[in-house]
């Protein structure tokens, strides 16, 4: 099972990726440019973590895994809740995980995206 310096680990490897806490002390942000990509429970045990998502993907890991619902308070097309409960291969969150910071960081500016990829910022 991910445990949560793994997932944190994992999120801030990704280019230009930094980590907040906007909202309050147990809601980890991790963010790419000023999008979030990941949203990370870190006061529920098994851990929970919204990941931006395709929604036709989106409904196909719901049917897939009982451990991915509609994102807790996000937009239920857009994104999912992962359960972090030992049901789903790491391999399959990782690439949830990378999903959902390549849809974020392509919706950035051109600018921004460049400024990403290319380690500017």
């Amino acid at each position: 099972m991910m445990k949560l310096d793994e997932l944190r680990t994992y999120c801030l490897e990704k280019k230009g990726a930094t980590v907040d806490f906007p909202f309050d002390d147990v809601t980890m942000v991790i963010k790419v440019g000023d999008k979030m990509f990941a949203l990370i429970a870190i006061d529920i045990d098994p851990l929970n973590i919204n990941l931006k998502c395709d929604p036709f993907i989106a409904e196909g890991l719901r049917e897939r895994y009982n451990a991915v619902i509609p994102g807790f308070h996000m937009n239920k097309r857009h994104w999912n809740t992962v359960i972090l409960n030992d049901t789903i291969p790491e391999k399959i969150i990782k690439g949830m995980i990378d999903d959902s910071y390549d849809l974020v960081l392509s919706k950035l500016s051109k600018k921004n995206k460049d400024m990403i990829i290319n380690r500017k910022i």
